[in-house]
């Protein structure tokens, strides 16, 4: 039999014994003549009434019979009030937690399969903040009892915590009634046994420890505070230092809600994302797939050339690009929008100050209540021997760089396999470099399944590209015919001719000269925050990629409405940044997007699935616009629709990803998304086509075999 089945078996056979009580419940009179018989039997054998009414106690709370306060009265009347105290609080915690560990034992697991994700933040708040739930829980007479031992069996508390805390929270309530039991004969009714005050006092002592905890939170920021002087009054609500997407995000936030905010930028408003990463390279890699068409335009039924182009225009438009989207990011939308914005270098002087020096060396002090670091990420640039002497472009400097020339470097070399390197490395291929992608692991896109990495890699070598993995970069160095770059592989050396060599490795966090290391602000690959976004100072806070621990614009726009609310309002309610589900998307061709988990990383943490694939390759869609290539694959729990994670790779699978977050944000299995209609023809059927590919592996043989019966006997 199935646990929870089982469960529903106990369940069933305390209701039974509920109803049979019911129908003749207990009262004072009827206690009093039944312990009329057991006082002399207890008096001749104390030891076994004892131990008999231990017993019982425990079977009445572990099965939630409607008869503790009744035995509890019971204990006072027959042993006193110290021996029945000590009975009745050891026998009302043993049977609690009997039932607890039943829960968990026989429900636990099958709740969290069915409501996965939902449970998170419930899941997360019980293992901080469980043992004061249960206390408080434990003092509130209103709450059943077994209600509590059965939802607290699903959470992640220690057994042995729930006892101990039960044992504390039910003392106070057991040693009234049994005290009430110690003068039975004298006892007119139950109601008279909790009176209001004594039942505030409950109250009061449950909200004791979030007091208790309350103050002990403001002795510890006193302690991190102590040695600064706080200011008596403060220019501003808020402090933003960088104008990349989370300092934006962040300053409009604070301005939307009338708070007094500055924001500094020491470079460029809209930070890397506008002016050297999504959007330039966005427009890059539109204009190297259009030459990519133009060359196999006999796919189409069109005639096949060589693209004519102009490289000095193809960056023109890259530049044109970023200006048509650079006044949404702009100084004077910001102001309009109540943001003073500064331009200049910031520095943390004290927790609450800020010192903003210009380029001219001008400088200026502002006083916050608040802080938020948004300085984001800068290409890492790996210590090779020769690096700096034969000269390198980065995701950041290369714009500039080939904006100015005539023609595409004839000779490229891209240092690193992962999503910048290989969206730059395909789109140079296509626009006529000559173009060697050197990774040192086993394959590109490490973080991606083998069969992502190996689709997007056939796919860039068909464009010319050569991928190098499994090769580590030694040294730099110019000869005769030019600058040449040595890498390692499998214990063999040899040399590779470039003309320029591109830096793509991965990005590191901005922290130096912020003042972070004279605060004492921990900073690793990251600045170090709670899951507030809270630095060591509360009041400072930090998001985007200098938080990590990802590097994403939407990441950073979604982690700046958690660090703008609590820098603001943290006072009196914080928000835990929520990183259930987070896509990201890789802009080669194909384009791979993912949500959630991989099979390399369920595999890697043990997690149990079961693969769900639907082939571009067989949509209508895909096949009229010649994109018919890629899939979509879905992990789900084994036999469940609930979704653990999605990978697309094809046309626009970041745009598809979409449809899949909202339903892994709010709860929705695969059901629910083939029950949704579709356009057609379009792109987005992928989606529902994968969710039928769902639902046939999941088909009921015997219901199928009886349908078919069915129909046969119908037929006459």
């Amino acid at each position: 039999m199935k646990r929870p089945a089982l469960f529903f078996v106990f369940v069933t056979i305390a209701a039974v014994l509920i109803i049979a009580i019911g129908r003749n419940p207990p009262d004072l009179e009827m206690l009093r003549a039944r312990l009329e018989g057991v006082s002399a039997w207890r008096a001749d054998r104390p030891v076994f009434v004892a131990a008999t009414f231990f017993l019982a106690y425990v079977a009445v709370t572990a099965l939630s019979l409607p008869l503790a306060v009744w035995m509890t009265l019971a204990a006072g009347a027959l042993f006193g009030f110290w021996w029945g105290l000590a009975l009745v609080s050891f026998a009302s915690t043993t049977g609690a937690t009997l039932a607890f560990l039943a829960s968990r034992y026989l429900l636990s697991d099958w709740v969290h399969e069915k409501f996965g994700s939902r449970l998170t933040a419930i899941t997360e708040g019980m293992r901080r903040d469980g043992p004061f739930y249960l206390f408080t829980l434990r003092l509130i007479p209103a709450i059943p009892f077994f209600a509590i031992n059965l939802l607290m069996g699903l959470t992640p508390i220690r057994a042995l915590t729930f006892y101990l805390v039960s044992q504390a929270g039910m003392l106070a309530g057991t040693a009234v009634y049994v005290n009430a039991g110690t003068q039975l004969a004298q006892l007119d009714s139950l109601s008279g046994i909790l009176s209001l005050p004594l039942l505030l006092s409950f109250a009061l002592l449950g909200i004791f420890p979030w007091v208790a905890r309350f103050v002990l939170g403001l002795v510890k920021r006193r302690r991190v505070y102590s040695g600064w002087t706080r200011p008596a009054r403060y220019d501003r609500n808020l402090v933003v230092i960088g104008a990349g997407a989370a300092g934006l995000v962040s300053a409009y936030i604070a301005a939307a809600v009338k708070a007094r905010v500055t924001l500094v930028e020491a470079h460029k408003m809209g930070g890397d994302c506008l002016n050297y990463g999504c959007v330039p390279s966005k427009a890059l890699i539109r204009s190297a797939k259009l030459a990519r068409q133009i060359r196999h335009a006999d796919q189409y039924g069109l005639t096949a050339s060589v693209p004519d182009y102009s490289f000095g225009k193809v960056f023109e438009r890259i530049r044109a690009v970023v200006a048509a989207i650079e006044p949404h990011d702009s100084a004077e939308r910001y102001q309009g929008l109540g943001v003073e914005v500064l331009q200049g270098y910031a520095k943390l002087i004290d927790p609450w100050t800020v010192e903003i020096t210009d380029a001219d060396g001008a400088s200026r002090r502002l006083t916050s209540r608040a802080v938020i670091l948004a300085t984001g990420a800068a290409p890492f640039v790996p210590p090779l021997p020769g690096l700096d002497e034969v000269g390198y472009l980065t995701s950041d400097t290369l714009w500039d760089a080939m904006g100015t020339r005539d023609a595409a470097p004839k000779r490229l070399v891209v240092l690193g396999g992962g999503a910048i390197g290989c969206e730059l490395a395909q789109s140079f291929a296509r626009l006529g470099s000559e173009v060697t992608q050197i990774e040192m692991l086993p394959r590109i896109l490490h973080r991606e399944d083998e069969e992502v990495a190996a689709l997007v890699k056939a796919s860039m070598e068909a464009d010319g590209v050569t991928v190098l993995t499994g090769h580590k970069g030694v040294r730099l160095g110019t000869d005769s015919k030019g600058k040449w770059i040595e890498v390692e592989a499998d214990g063999t050396t040899s040399r590779i001719a470039f003309d320029d060599i591109l830096v793509a490795v991965g990005r590191a966090a901005r922290l130096n000269g912020y003042g972070l290391e004279d605060l004492g602000i921990a900073t690793g690959r990251v600045i170090e925050t709670n899951e507030f976004l809270e630095t060591k100072y509360p009041n400072i806070l930090a998001a985007g990629d200098v938080a990590g621990p990802y590097q994403f614009t939407h990441t950073a726009a979604h982690q700046a409405w958690f660090a703008s609310v609590n820098a603001l309002f943290g006072t009196f309610k914080r928000f835990k940044a929520d990183y259930r589900v987070i896509p990201w998307a890789t802009f080669t061709d194909p384009e791979v997007a993912r949500a959630g988990l991989n099979e390399q990383e369920a595999r890697e943490k043990g997690i149990a699935y079961e693969v769900t694939r639907y082939g571009i390759d067989d949509l209508d869609r895909a096949i009229a616009d010649g994109t018919a290539h890629g899939f979509v694959k879905v992990l789900t729990p084994p036999g469940k629709d609930r979704i653990l994670g999605v990978t697309i790779a094809g046309e626009h699978a970041g745009d598809l990803m979409a449809e899949f977050v909202l339903a892994m944000k709010h709860g929705l299995g695969l059901g629910k998304i083939l029950g949704t209609i579709h356009s057609y023809p379009t792109l987005a059927e992928a989606n529902k086509f994968a969710a039928g590919e769902w639902r046939k592996a999941h088909v009921n043989a015997r219901a199928l075999a009886f349908l078919e019966r069915f129909h046969t006997w119908r037929r006459g």
